[in-house]
């Protein structure tokens, strides 16, 4: 049931939101993950490390989906990985190994056409290590905000 994910995630990122003491920060966050998660997703996807199934834009766009799980990603980000909060090093090592799994993982689900192997996992390793420290980055700066 691939159309589940999409109502799933969008209520958990509202109940997100509405649990969170600040929401607006969290949804600057949440939205900055989107597009960077778009960005990144589209690139990969115009290099041929990965290619997504059930797309609604046109090659090589990344899915909604996918922009969601980078969404959904954000949320953890001041919560469960709140420890993680100035330590780039350590996010970028853990990204480095947890992105490239997760798309592993998702490509043995049957959510994208292509197992990625090889050169695919170096440049998956490469992408998060650089996007986790970036969204860490990007949280750090709209928790100081004053909004």
């Amino acid at each position: 049931m691939p159309w589940i994910g999409l109502p799933a995630v969008t209520v958990l990122l509202v109940l997100h939101l509405l649990l969170s003491p600040n929401r607006r920060g969290e949804a600057m966050l949440i939205v900055s993950a989107g597009v960077i998660g778009f960005c990144v997703d589209t690139l990969l996807v115009t290099i041929n490390v990965f290619t997504p199934v059930l797309y609604l834009l046109p090659h090589p766009f990344s899915p909604p989906w996918m922009v969601l799980l980078w969404m959904n990603f954000a949320t953890a980000l001041n919560v469960s990985l709140k420890k993680l909060h100035g330590r780039y090093l350590l996010s970028a090592l853990l990204g480095a190994v947890g992105g490239p799994l997760a798309y592993y993982s998702g490509a043995k689900l049957g959510a994208t056409g292509t197992i990625p192997a090889g050169t695919d996992f170096i440049v998956l390793a490469i992408a998060w290590a650089g996007a986790v420290p970036t969204l860490f980055w990007i949280a750090a700066r709209i928790n100081r905000m004053k909004i």
